[in-house]
């Protein structure tokens, strides 16, 4: 369990280092709303970017994006929306995932903007 605690950490901070790269700024990490949790927020311009960081050792057995669930996701919409209220925010919101595989070297890093939509 460690291991793969540690792997999801250095992920994160992979994540971080990449959308710093690309001019976002980094508003929160690990923010939590009861038991669910949003990786990473950030902000491009007038976007509040809600970032979901997955990392596998290898895609053998499907691309680590695949392994964000309907339910992860509904999880990851109720807590932004949580985040915007208590924030008191008026901005567009995205939700983006960071897809990390360790089987290469460099790692293989993929930004999926607009991952997934809220439903209505």
């Amino acid at each position: 369990m460690a291991h793969t605690q540690e792997l999801g950490k250095w992920g994160e901070e992979l994540a971080v280092a990449h959308l710093q790269k690309n001019g976002y700024k980094i508003v929160a990490r690990n923010w939590r709303y009861g038991k669910e949790e949003i990786d990473i927020i950030a902000r491009t311009q007038d976007t509040l970017v809600i970032v979901e960081v997955k990392t596998r050792h290898s895609s053998q057995f499907g691309e680590p994006q695949d392994f964000v669930s309907k339910t992860q996701q509904k999880h990851l919409i109720n807590a932004a929306d949580a985040f915007v209220i208590e924030q008191d925010l008026d901005v567009e919101v995205r939700f983006d995932i960071i897809a990390i595989t360790t089987d290469d070297n460099p790692p293989k890093l993929m930004h999926i903007d607009e991952a997934f939509y809220p439903t209505l």
